[in-house]
């Protein structure tokens, strides 16, 4: 008897550390799994320009077709120019004034053109053909909430949202705000991360605290015995989802790379 106590003891023991090193290694997974997507999320932020050629409601149309490369979910600001600015002494012209008057979220495409819904900047002029509309070549801001995990599990996965912004950085074309930070607003338990999924006014309000352009939100799911990540862009804007991704985990041996410097490779 005190033979096959000892015997399912250590059974016990085993199958826990088995969990243990599986959950130990799923934030890496997850990172690796984001560093793959990263570049998806680059394409749908690349500078650039355009003009609106009509106007329908609040429904502009954008002279950036299939061929532009502009995609579903793009937000561009728009804006009308002004007077040209000179040189006090020299009078050469140096640049000229721009009003932004809104954001523009494109929401289809055709072969010529684009269409988009209008949202309106406060107190602005509605838009009219000619205005430009622009994709920022500077860093977009960003804010990355904690991962909300669907899967039922209990791995510690708090450092999700710091792999995240390493691979942010490293793509020279995001700017992430502290992730100890937005982590320490939904540690206080005023705020869930559902809120910027479903609450626009929520989600918009945080933003501007924050001053960032949108928000990524990771979430972990699973169907039918394969676990995914889904990664949504809210915008800052109107709170609304522009557009998301999805990629299931990759392998564990795949996450070596996504540790911090200062962690050991693992071994086992």
């Amino acid at each position: 008897m005190r033979s096959t106590g000892r015997v399912l003891a250590l059974g016990l023991f085993a199958a826990t550390l088995l969990v243990s090193v599986a959950e130990a290694g799923l934030a890496d997974r997850i990172g690796a799994t984001f560093s793959f997507m990263s570049g998806e999320f680059v394409k749908a932020f690349e500078p650039q320009e355009g003009l609106v050629v009509a106007v329908e409601g609040d429904t502009v149309f954008l002279d950036l077709g299939e061929s532009s490369g502009v995609q579903v979910g793009r937000e561009f600001v728009v804006f009308r120019k002004g007077e040209r600015f000179r040189h006090p002494i020299t009078g050469k012209a140096l640049g000229q004034y721009e009003t932004v008057l809104g954001h523009a979220h494109v929401r289809s495409i055709s072969a010529e053109f684009s269409e988009a819904v209008f949202v309106p900047g406060r107190n602005q002029p509605g838009p009219r053909p000619e205005d430009g509309v622009r994709v920022s070549r500077g860093r977009i801001k960003v804010a990355i909430t904690p991962l909300l995990d669907l899967t039922g599990g209990t791995a510690d996965v708090r450092r999700v949202p710091y792999l995240f912004a390493s691979v942010l950085d490293r793509t020279r074309r995001f700017q992430v705000v502290d992730p100890f930070a937005v982590t320490d607003m939904f540690a206080s338990g005023g705020v869930r991360v559902e809120e910027v999924l479903a609450r626009p006014a929520r989600a918009t309000h945080m933003a501007r605290n924050l001053n960032v352009a949108g928000w990524l939100v990771p979430v972990l799911l699973e169907r039918r015995g394969v676990t995914y990540l889904d990664i949504t862009w809210v915008s800052a804007v109107t709170g609304t989802a522009l557009f998301s991704r999805r990629a299931a985990l990759t392998r564990s041996e795949n996450t070596a790379e996504q540790r911090f410097p200062w962690e050991p490779v693992p071994t086992d």
